[in-house]
Parts: C-alpha cells; structure tokens; sequence
C-alpha cells in the first residue's frame, strides 16, 4: 500500500514539474486579440493540473511557475494571486463535480475575477501604480478564457489526459 501512494507522490511531482516547465518556458508567449495582449499558457496549465493533480499540487505548480517567471524576468507579482487562485478553484470545483467543464469555469472566476481583484493592492501598495479596483478583470478574464478553451479542447481529447491520469 504505501508503494502505491510513494508510487502516486512521484508521478505527481513528476507532472508538476513538466508543467512548471512548461509554464515558465511559454508563459511569456502572447496573443494579440481585440487589441490585448493574451498570454493564456498559465491558465491552459492552471486546468491541465486542477484536473490531473488536484488543488495542492496545482497551487504549488502555479506558484513555482509564477516565482521562476519573476526571477527570471518574464512574468509580474501580479501573476500569484491570478494563477494560484485560479488553480484552487479549478481543482476545488473538479474534485466536487468531476466534470472539465466546471474546472475551466472555476479557473475563469478564480482567475479572472477573484484574482484580478487581488492583483489590484499588489499593483497600488507594491507596484506603486495608480490603477481602479477592477482594471485587471477584463485582460485577466480574456487570458484565462482563451487559455481554459485551449485546455479544455486538449483534456477532450483524452490522449494528454489519459497519459496523466493512468497508472
């Protein structure tokens, strides 16, 4: 019993690290749409773990992609409370209805919204900048929508899906 659960641990780790890598390498990959600048790698990464991992792993592969891209120089503060947010959320509502669905929807409100509300006293006590309370929520939402359908579309496909998920 415990090899199963040592066993289990190791492949957890094993994904989470493919997808800080993952995050990290890509994470500053941007698309142009309706005049924004989306970079939905985080977000496609942040359901790919809530469904596979769960919410404690999903949390740290949020959170060690987010601290890499900030030494690195790719990624902002204002990328933890986005990503990590998002993640639990996502993962929280998959572990109650088991459905990829409700996981993009949770990512969309933990990102776009919880988190884009959070990044707003990073941004004015941290960062220093005069910004509104609610700025971040439309370029926040439009990242973590395109990168959820993207990752949505992927899971549906059961190949990644079933790579991650088998024993």
């Amino acid at each position: 019993m415990e090899l199963t659960k040592s066993k289990d641990a190791t492949k957890r780790l094993v994904i989470c690290g493919i997808l800080i890598a993952l995050a990290t390498i890509l994470g500053s990959l941007s698309i142009p749409v309706l005049g924004a600048k989306v970079a939905p790698i985080q977000h496609l990464i942040n359901v790919i773990a809530a469904v596979t991992l769960g919410p404690a792993y999903g949390i740290s592969c949020a959170f060690v992609s987010s601290l890499l891209r900030n030494i690195l120089g790719t990624g902002s503060i204002l990328a933890f409370p986005g990503s990590m947010v998002g993640v639990f959320l996502a993962a929280i509502l998959y572990k109650k209805f088991k459905k990829v669905e409700i996981a993009v929807v949770g990512e969309v409100i933990g990102t776009g919204i919880i988190g884009a509300l959070l990044a707003y006293p990073l941004a004015a006590f941290v960062l220093g900048k005069e910004v509104a309370l609610f700025v971040y929520i439309i370029p926040f939402s439009i990242s973590s929508i395109v990168g959820s359908i993207i990752a949505y579309i992927i899971l549906k496909l059961n190949i990644l899906r079933s790579f991650l998920l088998s024993n």
